[in-house]
């Protein structure tokens, strides 16, 4: 990967970040990886622990930032997700997220996909 993407994609991860938090969410980690996966930032909203994956893009050129997250990129981050929830013990609801900044804009989708059909 190069520079210029590293740059962007911690760029990126910063912005959403601190766009969590300024909706009051608390981060609980950044980059988690585990060999089955990583998940880009895990928070808690409230009750909820949720598994935000980050699509940081410079154009439209490709599509949608969001779009990048496709079914195997799923996979990964919901079985990295549950070895989390399983090494920190934690029983609690559940929730995947996509944080895109595309273009100086950021967009938020809740509920992009579900851990329904995969395991471990």
């Amino acid at each position: 990967m190069s520079e210029e993407r590293l740059k962007l994609g911690r760029a990126g991860e910063a912005a959403a970040e601190r766009f969590l938090e300024s909706l009051g969410w608390r981060i609980l980690a950044r980059s988690w990886r585990t060999r089955m996966g990583e998940v880009d930032l895990i928070a808690r909203d409230g009750s909820t622990v949720i598994f935000v994956e980050v699509k940081a893009r410079s154009s439209g050129r490709f599509g949608p930032a969001e779009c990048a997250v496709d079914r195997r990129k799923q996979g990964r981050i919901v079985r990295a997700a549950l070895a989390y929830l399983q090494r920190e013990k934690l029983d609690a609801p559940v929730r995947f997220d996509v944080v895109a900044l595309q273009d100086g804009e950021i967009r938020h989708v809740k509920d992009a996909f579900s851990a329904q059909g995969w395991t471990r």
